[in-house]
């Protein structure tokens, strides 16, 4: 390894002094956020919400202080059908209810992925980042699937939120605390050949995992009464509804017709094949994770097909790139550090990946596109940041960050090709844990 000399301070400190550039940098780094000095703002005026596709959909929701996006996207889809089924001019399902029996889930997969590693030495890679991960608010498109399908939904004047739902960092770390700590009891017992108090000992904390929950975030409803006033401002009430009828009967929109598509431009993951994460889940029992991967020109296609079907379209992306929270905006074109630092800091979306220098951390849904000569220029999204920031909480991205940053997408199956059709029936390649892909939970 090379040391850094004082000779060589020497000579990069005066070059630097020497330098106008720099002079003009420093004083304006002094008292300025970056990412308002490097807006390009000749860019941003482009970014107007309107769109050629525009699907109408209700006011948006808001997450709070949870990482509960892909929840909220997913649900933000099935809300639009209960609410175009019934004439409800503003509705939603409930959060909470999901994000309950997912946080349940979650702690009985971690719970097994530990037992199945009791054998592992501590330091084992997978058994560290299994313990360091831990049980999160994120999750994935079939980890949503896989919670709606086995408990169903509820309105969510049913089954509200609470400050813990809606601040759930606390919560987290608790059950976090308590997981790490039966994995170290569960551990103990396989040294001293006691494996067959372990399933004792997970039963017992299962459950009160299960009353802590409760606690949390409520006791989740066995049955309901649907009472709604619809447009024309008459009242209805339905008795006697269970979560899973609820889903059956009120929701409009088959499950099992949506596969996740990615765009992955990686060595490691060829297009056209599919892909799966180990030790990623929640359902024991459910489907698993499942990504085709296909090349940007035909990821974008599908959802501009999506979409021009009037079908909304739940997605995976790295918000923390080169947007603007308030004003409403993801443009790469609309920031440039570059020439203020006098560095070239262009990435492709390969190099990111594979530097881990971008993955997915958000998901939202997209509800239009607009298409000028037969190509999308820009893209409304809707968040689940409340109403008080973008435009009532509508963003606008623009093309070139939606293929730098946007990884996944939830497609009509209906839309793919007989050859793609046939993929997804292949055994699908297992990657690691902490492979990008599966960043979003």
């Amino acid at each position: 390894m090379k040391e850094l000399t004082k000779e060589y301070l020497n000579e990069i400190d005066n070059e630097y002094k020497d330098n106008k550039i720099y002079k003009l940098s420093r004083l304006a780094l002094n008292k300025t956020k970056i990412s308002d000095l490097v807006r390009v703002g000749e860019e941003s005026s482009n970014l107007v919400n309107n769109f050629s596709v525009d699907i109408k959909t209700m006011k948006v929701a808001n997450q709070k202080k949870s990482g509960r996006c892909w929840i909220f996207a997913g649900l933000n889809i099935l809300r639009e059908e209960v609410a175009k089924k019934y004439d409800i001019e503003d509705f939603e399902l409930s959060q909470n209810y999901i994000a309950f029996y997912d946080k349940l889930e979650k702690c009985n997969y971690f719970l097994n992925s530990v037992i199945e590693l009791s054998g592992r030495d501590i330091d084992d890679r997978l058994l560290s980042f299994i313990l360091m991960r831990g049980i999160e608010d994120g999750g994935q498109w079939d980890m949503f699937v896989n919670v709606v399908k086995k408990y169903g939904v509820v309105p969510k004047n049913t089954y509200p939120e609470t400050f813990q739902s809606e601040n759930t960092k606390e919560i987290d770390n608790i059950l976090n605390r308590y997981l790490r700590k039966t994995t170290y009891m569960i551990r103990r017992l396989y040294k001293n050949n006691k494996e067959d108090e372990i399933e004792k000992l997970k039963d017992k904390v299962m459950k009160e995992i299960y009353e802590i929950l409760c606690s949390a975030f409520g006791i989740p409803p066995k049955e309901f009464s649907f009472e709604y006033v619809d447009k024309k401002e008459k009242y209805h009430l339905i008795k006697d509804i269970t979560p899973l009828k609820f889903l059956e009967e009120f929701v409009d929109f088959n499950l099992d017709n949506y596969v996740s598509i990615i765009n992955s431009p990686t060595i490691d993951k060829p297009f056209n094949k599919t892909y799966t994460i180990k030790y990623l889940g929640n359902v024991i029992e459910g489907d698993k994770i499942l990504h085709l991967n296909v090349s940007m020109d035909r990821f974008r296609d599908l959802i501009v097909t999506q979409l021009t079907d009037k079908k909304l379209v739940w997605f995976g992306s790295d918000c923390s790139k080169y947007g603007d929270r308030d004003e409403g905006i993801w443009d790469d074109n609309s920031y440039d550090e570059g020439s203020l630092l006098q560095i070239d800091l262009k990435m492709s979306k390969e190099e990111m990946l594979d530097m881990r220098e971008s993955a997915m951390n958000h998901a939202m849904v997209f509800t239009g596109v607009n298409i000028d000569n037969g190509i999308p220029t820009k893209w409304k999204i809707e968040n689940s940041w409340g109403d008080e920031v973008a435009d009532k909480g509508y963003y606008v991205a623009t093309t070139s960050w939606f293929n730098n940053y946007v990884y996944q997408a939830v497609i009509d199956k209906k839309y793919l090709t007989k050859e793609e059709l046939k993929l997804l029936d292949e055994s699908p390649k297992e990657l690691d844990p902490w492979d990008p892909m599966g960043t979003l939970a």
